[in-house]
């Protein structure tokens, strides 16, 4: 039975609760990082939705601090396991730091690129929060309304960093309506950036996700090292990013894009041309354009597949199989002798092993013996914790048909 409000108990404060934030105590617990509603016991009368609040656990021992929606399934989002010297403005600085510095200084994106992932949720500790770079545009992109309300504050602090800083607000429909919180519309933004030497058009203020996928970008120069003198077909295209790569890096003989969205496949032939590239960009959905190419007995010597989310959902998990099975098979279909297929699936309900035993099942419904010579995922800048496996969503299976 879930809680739905503050217990006689919780009118009053944990023993030793000295804090100036709200605070939470705890019916049950876990090892992970999100509490949910059924977890809580008792809830400080002042605490609102987006507050953070001190959490103690049933015997009134410090728990952490947290993000607290009591609208949300998951009520409590995890900040810090403990209590000690806890200080709102102290931990937002210091976590955007660690950001900053990881991606700057062990990683060293700036050498190759000014397009990353700056903050990843939780994986970065900052748990309902994405940062992308785009040149010297930031998206910030909300999945808590917790982090909605600290949104000042992590520009002010951003700014520390990136003095040239222009900001970007997003959050989904879905999320707001879930989380509670409505986002002002915001104006237009277009930018260019550079990745390992090819140039893209961005508009972060519209678009899938925040504009642009830079989760692909090793998995990107990977295939641009397999593209020479291949006749490349990249599906699902989006601004073309595997095809540009392909071409401009790779020397691919032949590149095609394949994308349903109008806007997308116009920025497909943009970004071509910007970068003195000559490419194919079809805008049509891809499970007829595959079929009408198997009808037309086409070969291509390296295939990418990179659809959106086809599992977003429990309920969805059945049509989502079926999806990926089918667009594999025909892809395994269009290989020629020894060709390659990288398959991708951003599905986070999806593990590797599933995604795996799809591909199987789609190579065996082709007729072709399929040998799996690399397993990949998503860019370092988008680590993910631990204690939070969920993370890990981008699965990237790299394929030859024999």
């Amino acid at each position: 039975m879930e809680a739905t409000g503050p217990s006689k108990k919780g009118l009053t404060p944990p023993v030793g609760h000295a804090l100036p934030i709200p605070w939470v105590r705890l019916r049950s617990a876990s090892s992970g990082i999100q509490l949910y509603k059924r977890m809580i016991s008792d809830v400080d009368p002042k605490a609102r939705a987006g507050d953070i609040v001190a959490v103690y656990d049933k015997a009134d021992a410090p728990y952490g601090a947290a993000l607290y929606n009591p609208k949300s399934l998951i009520a409590l989002r995890l900040l810090t396991r403990g209590l000690s010297g806890f200080d709102t403005e102290k931990f937002f600085e210091e976590r955007l730091r660690r950001a900053v510095e990881f991606r700057r200084e062990a990683l060293g994106l700036d050498k190759t690129t000014d397009a990353y992932r700056l903050v990843h949720d939780n994986g970065d500790g900052l748990p309902g929060l994405v940062v992308d770079r785009y040149a010297d545009h930031f998206v910030l992109e909300f999945y808590s309304i917790g982090m909605y309300r600290e949104a000042g504050r992590i520009e002010r602090l951003l700014k520390a960093h990136f003095p040239q800083a222009k900001f970007v607000r997003r959050a989904s429909e879905y999320t707001q309506s879930q989380e509670g919180f409505k986002l002002p519309a915001g104006a237009p933004a277009r930018t260019r950036v550079k990745e390992n030497g090819v140039l893209f058009e961005v508009e972060p203020s519209g678009g899938y996700k925040t504009g642009f996928f830079c989760d692909q970008r090793e998995n990107r120069l990977a295939v641009a090292a397999l593209a020479k003198g291949r006749r490349v077909l990249d599906v699902c295209s989006y601004t073309g990013g595997f095809g540009l790569y392909a071409k401009k890096l790779g020397e691919a003989s032949e590149v095609t894009c394949v994308e349903l969205d109008p806007a997308a496949a116009a920025l497909i032939r943009k970004n071509s041309n910007i970068n003195g590239q000559r490419i194919e960009a079809v805008c049509v959905d891809a499970f007829p354009y595959l079929r009408q190419a198997q009808a037309n007995h086409q070969r291509y010597g390296l295939i990418v597949l990179d659809p959106y989310k086809l599992i977003a959902s429990k309920e969805g998990y059945a049509e989502g199989r079926q999806k990926y099975t089918d667009l594999n098979r025909l892809a395994f279909s269009l290989l020629e002798e020894g060709g390659l297929l990288l398959s991708c699936s951003c599905s986070g309900l999806l593990s590797f092993e599933e995604f795996q035993q799809f591909v199987r099942t789609a190579a065996g419904s082709a007729g072709r013996r399929a040998q799996i010579f690399r397993k990949s995922g998503a860019g370092p800048d988008h680590p993910f914790a631990v204690d939070h496996p969920e993370g890990e969503y981008l699965k990237a299976l790299w394929c030859r048909a024999l």
